[in-house]
């Protein structure tokens, strides 16, 4: 696992009252180091539907292919579309090892799970990274998935277990294929630890970003399977179709 990697800015101490902005630097309005401006020109998810998260043009519906083809996880929670500027900080987080804007979009996700626990989002038994090859994880040091799920985990007091899944193939990089080529992709590619139990327990897998939900659908499976009475997925942003904006 590296160190902490070199940041350039000013370093943020998360309990301190005064907060700059890690997008633009101004002063923070409370102790998240994001300013409001910035949290509100975020791309919010707006209509959705109500299985996979999918942005749609209505609110309370849920899509053909959901409808055709019902997933194996029940919901999906995503704050953002994944448009700029989400998808230029979950890039630096995952590929340039920039941590804080990961801990900031995590602690931003983890405030909207809470709003959806007290509304009507039932709350997990545990929160379950999805896994990374360990080839993968050699040359990137650490799983961005794992890391998202100690931060939601101290913030919701919902155990993470990383222990539960692993990634016993090591499959081509899923943001360059199709999606029926994603699915084969993942054919076998994950299993469960061979001493636990997941019967009658109800999970929530967490990734930064569901695209076709291939890996999602392949991880969920697995747990049913094996008796997990649920699956939900938390993730930082859902994409929309090719070609359609949100």
């Amino acid at each position: 696992m590296r160190c902490q990697p070199r940041y350039d800015k000013q370093v943020y101490i998360w309990l301190k009252n005064k907060q700059h902005c890690l997008l633009c630097d101004e002063a923070a309005d409370g102790s998240t180091p994001i300013c409001m401006a910035c949290e509100t020109e975020l791309p919010w998810l707006g209509e959705h539907c109500q299985t996979c998260a999918l942005p749609l043009p209505a609110a309370g519906l849920t899509c053909g292919q959901c409808l055709k083809q019902p997933p194996a996880f029940e919901r999906v929670v995503a704050p953002w579309t994944y448009n700029f500027p989400i998808d230029s900080l979950i890039t630096r987080f995952k590929h340039s090892a920039q941590w804080p804007l990961g801990h900031l979009l995590g602690e931003l996700l983890a405030q909207s799970l809470q709003h959806r626990f007290d509304d009507d989002l039932p709350r997990p038994d545990a929160l379950v990274p999805v896994p990374m090859a360990a080839r993968r994880l050699r040359q990137r040091g650490f799983n961005q998935a794992a890391m998202l799920a100690r931060w939601l985990s101290e913030r919701l007091d919902v155990p993470s277990d990383e222990r539960l899944l692993s990634r016993t193939q090591d499959t081509n990089a899923q943001q360059d294929l199709s999606a029926a080529a994603r699915k084969k992709n993942l054919q076998h590619a994950f299993a469960l630890a061979p001493d636990v139990s997941v019967k009658n327990r109800h999970l929530a897998l967490v990734d930064d970003v569901l695209t076709t939900g291939a890996t999602a659908q392949a991880l969920a499976c697995l747990l049913m399977d094996a008796g997990a009475t649920r699956v939900d997925v938390y993730c930082l942003a859902r994409t929309p179709k090719p070609g359609e904006s949100p």
